[in-house]
């Protein structure tokens, strides 16, 4: 019989053998847990640790674990975890804050430079036999244009640094820091709105922050101004975002997140100047198992009496 049984809650990646092999140096016995919150709990309410995606843990899922120590989340977010709950339980939550900070970054700064340079109307326009730049009139220049990132972590620090080698001015707001040495302008949230031309957001969802693109803030933003989300979908109101693209309001968006998931294709439908993908901002092979190792690594510290790297609670 194994010493530990850890269970893999929602299972999301082409197989679960890196962890496998981590937690059996433990021996510890890994569990793929299938179904909603009582399926799994089936699996894993004796559990001694829980790896985990999507599937959301609220409090009255975290009081049916009989003697979980730790809840590991695979990627950056972590509000689908009831941190109180946890806490209150006695148990450790991790996530993974740094495992996809290039792959993150580099969609960003694809999807703001798609949608200044209208990448994909073009591609279309050509596809059904249109050739010229008349219909994607006006295109502007980078480099005399003023990026805003709100929030200025890992992933905004290295989206910076390539707009800037491309000229582009850069601004940010964010309240947790002080003005430094290597940092962009750090302005008020309502000064970079007003200034930039391409907003580009890296806030974690909280109450505070959920809707925070909404109608008020768009009507801050600098007409013909691009938005760009590759943070987390509830961050901004889609229909809001919508109106602002029909109205002329804002010239174009590019979205890696939305609201709720998989998006509804009908909600972006006759959308102009919106360029959509699916939630795949994080993704790349090495990202994955870097993300694989590290949950599990957690889950190892945790369980063995060390001091986890990540912990969120």
């Amino acid at each position: 019989m194994t010493k530990y049984k850890v269970v893999v809650s929602d299972q999301v990646f082409p197989s679960v053998e890196i962890e496998r092999g981590l937690l059996a140096g433990i021996d510890a016995e890994l569990t793929v847990a299938t179904g909603g919150v009582d399926d799994v709990l089936e699996v894993a309410a004796d559990a001694d640790a829980i790896l985990n995606t999507y599937l959301p843990w609220d409090a009255d899922a975290i009081g049916r674990l009989e003697k979980c120590r730790i809840i590991a989340r695979y990627g950056i977010g972590f509000d689908n975890v009831d941190l109180g709950a946890a806490s209150n339980a006695g148990i450790v939550v991790t996530n993974v804050p740094d495992y996809s900070v290039e792959e993150v970054a580099t969609h960003a700064l694809a999807l703001i430079l798609a949608t200044l340079r209208k990448v994909v109307g073009a591609d279309g326009s050509i596809r059904s036999g249109t050739w010229g730049v008349d219909n994607f009139r006006p295109i502007r220049r980078l480099s005399t244009l003023t990026v805003g990132l709100l929030g200025y972590g890992r992933i905004a620090r290295k989206i910076a640094a390539p707009l800037e080698a491309l000229g582009a001015r850069i601004i940010a707001h964010d309240p947790y820091l002080e003005p430094g040495p290597g940092l962009p302008p750090l302005l008020g949230l309502s000064e970079v709105l007003a200034e930039a031309d391409i907003v580009s957001l890296h806030l974690p969802l909280t109450d505070e922050t959920r809707g925070f693109i909404n109608t008020e803030r768009i009507a801050e933003m600098k007409p013909g101004a691009i938005l760009v989300n590759t943070s987390r979908g509830p961050l901004v109101d889609l229909a809001s975002l919508a109106e602002a693209l029909v109205d002329g309001k804002l010239s174009g968006a590019g979205l890696d997140v939305f609201d709720i998931e998989p998006l509804d294709a009908s909600r972006i439908e006759g959308i102009p100047n919106l360029i959509a993908t699916p939630h795949m901002a994080y993704y790349s092979e090495e990202a994955l198992a870097e993300s694989q190792t590290k949950a599990a690594t957690q889950v190892i510290k945790v369980l063995t009496g060390k001091n986890p790297d990540y912990q969120v609670n």
